[in-house]
């Protein structure tokens, strides 16, 4: 099996960063920030977006209710607000069936 070199995390990511994750434009995460209480990116001295992994977590949770689930976003905030650990637990879990359908997925095309 071939090596992997592990993936760099970064404490703090720009949003540019972010909202290339998200594959949504920057004015979108402005304006969840703006709604989202959790959502809460530190400043630099410039007025620049700081966003912990922890931030992109809560901001992929949020594009994932919206875009994915179809949700309206008073029914996420309504969602969040009342339960957000089963929210992230969903997430969570979604999250690690993706990565293991890409690791199978990936050991089929080798094959």
């Amino acid at each position: 099996m071939p090596y992997k070199e592990k993936k760099v995390e970064k404490l703090y990511y720009s949003i540019g960063e972010v909202a290339e994750m998200l594959e949504v434009p920057v004015s979108t995460v402005r304006f969840w920030e703006n709604e989202f209480d959790v959502l809460k990116p530190m400043k630099n001295k410039k007025g620049n977006r700081l966003f912990t992994p922890t931030d992109i977590k809560n901001l992929k949770i949020i594009h994932h209710l919206l875009k994915e689930e179809g949700m309206t976003l008073s029914g996420v905030k309504k969602k969040l607000s009342e339960k957000w650990d089963e929210a992230d637990h969903k997430y969570e879990i979604n999250d690690s069936l993706q990565k293991i359908k890409s690791i199978l997925l990936d050991l089929r095309d080798n094959i």
